[in-house]
């Protein structure tokens, strides 16, 4: 019988060897459910024909060559991937919304004697609940958020946070990105709707009875668009704001993006990216900086003409929020593990407002 899911913690508390998810591997790299493994019982291009035959010539025909592709395919992964499972091995399958193609991938690792199961309504049953919780419901914890100009070592504060204690929601790490123009990380960002599950995960983790600290961002992070509820709330919450002199956070921009300033072409094609935005001789004097290896300069340049401007006018929006300001001094790890007592000091008092 289909197992039903009524929650996203469901799954966890499920005594499953291994979740598979039999879809096309272009539906499982868009999102899939957490800790699932790729078994494709059709790959993109055998979905494409088989829904093109479905749609312009025949369904009967469209399912017998599809069930022979589904067994082609599932042979492979039995002699593969899952030539090595015992006999009380027990997989949960899926596929798009619990159809012919988890049913059928299941029926045949049961006649195995492989204890298969799948889920009621598929990826989409599951879809359903990481959309109710992101869009439906109100956001389960009391936020605070973690303010401060580029360059004041936000995320990596972050992780110190989070070592310590501290409840922390990530997003430019569930993004992967971070958050400026300058910002893309190897291995690129995941599709809207794996960030959501991500996100819907990290979520469901939250204990709403402590605060949890957010980096502040805008609402949109690289490609990827916060959901609205999470948004309000990041709006709504008092902030600690990190102050520190541009000469330390430019050493600490050109140590944090070594990436970039390691790949000159990509480095003076995201500073033709400002050119919309600023007069030529200023994007000019930039891309010298760039070609002379000035890259504190290069930092404190666009932070000075560029980030701050930008930060101070988004800050402004939320002037009315409480908010207290801490100045350091230094971004070394010294500094940092320094400040970290007082900083966890600050969020706890703004956590009782």
């Amino acid at each position: 019988m289909p197992v039903s899911l009524a929650s996203l913690t469901d799954l966890a508390a499920l005594d499953f060897d291994e979740i598979l998810d039999v879809r096309s591997p272009a539906e499982y790299a868009e999102d899939h459910i957490p800790g699932a493994i790729s078994l494709p019982i059709l790959s993109n291009e055998e979905r494409a024909r088989v829904g093109t035959i479905y749609t312009r010539q025949s369904p009967f025909l469209a399912r017998k060559i599809g069930a022979a592709l589904v067994a082609r395919n599932a042979a492979m992964h039995i002699e593969t991937a899952l030539a090595d499972k015992p006999k009380s091995y027990r997989p949960l399958v899926y596929c798009w919304r619990g159809g012919q193609r988890s049913g059928s991938f299941a029926l045949i690792l049961g006649q195995i004697g492989w204890r298969a199961e799948t889920i009621e309504g598929g990826w989409r049953s599951y879809r359903r609940l990481v959309q109710e919780a992101l869009y439906d419901q109100p956001w389960p914890a009391p936020a605070v958020l973690l303010d401060g100009n580029t360059g004041t070592a936000k995320t990596e504060i972050l992780g110190l946070l989070r070592a310590a204690g501290v409840q922390v929601l990530d997003l430019e790490g569930l993004a992967n990105h971070r958050g400026s123009l300058f910002g893309a990380m190897p291995g690129g960002q995941p599709a809207q709707k794996g960030f959501e599950t991500a996100l819907a995960m990290a979520r469901a983790a939250l204990d709403p009875l402590r605060p949890v600290v957010i980096e502040a961002e805008s609402s949109k992070i690289g490609h990827l668009n916060l959901p609205r509820g999470l948004w309000e709330a990041m709006k709504a919450a008092p902030r600690l704001e990190l102050s520190v002199p541009l000469a330390a956070r430019a050493a600490y921009l050109a140590r944090r993006y070594r990436d970039v300033t390691d790949d000159p072409a990509r480095l003076l094609a995201t500073i033709d990216g400002l050119a919309p935005q600023h007069p030529r001789g200023r994007i000019e004097a930039w891309r010298a900086l760039a070609a002379e290896g000035a890259f504190e300069t290069l930092a404190a340049g666009l932070m000075a003409d560029h980030y701050d401007p930008r930060y101070g006018r988004q800050r402004a929006r939320f002037e009315d929020r409480p908010t207290r300001r801490v100045t350091l001094d230094g971004l070394d790890p010294a500094a940092l593990a320094a400040a970290l007592p007082g900083l966890m000091a600050e969020i706890d008092a703004l956590a009782q407002l």
